[in-house]
């Protein structure tokens, strides 16, 4: 069965799909980009902001479906110029002290709203 997960502490979506989806014990979030969800926009600041809000907009979600970060399994993240993976990862290393989830990132042309990093993230109990 098929449930839809939504809270009002991670940014509403912005086009038609949901926050994340729960099924057969596994959580898929969509991928989050650093808009706050108490003003609607993206973070100020450079891709440590930025990666730390999506950080935020994941572990909402995250919570809001009774998982934690010791449940992702899989991470994939997008990020507008490949020279910020440094930087990124080190925020994003910092969510995974243990046992980090498999992961994947890659540099694409364009992210939404002029994001500099989207991170999606599956989970499983």
């Amino acid at each position: 069965m098929k449930k839809v997960i939504f809270t009002e502490h991670a940014p509403k979506a912005i086009g038609p799909y949901s926050q994340a989806i729960e099924t057969n014990g596994m959580l898929f979030i969509s991928g989050q980009v650093p808009i706050d969800p108490a003003t609607g926009k993206i973070v100020e600041g450079g891709i440590r902001e930025q990666t730390e809000q999506v950080m935020k907009n994941i572990s909402a979600i995250l919570k809001a479906a009774g998982y934690s970060f010791s449940d992702v399994v899989k991470s994939t993240c997008l990020l507008s110029d490949m020279a910020n993976f440094a930087e990124m990862n080190e925020v994003y290393g910092a969510y995974y002290t243990e046992n980090p989830p498999a992961r994947a990132a890659y540099g694409v042309v364009r992210l939404p709203l002029g994001a500099l990093v989207e991170i999606e993230t599956i989970a499983s109990r």
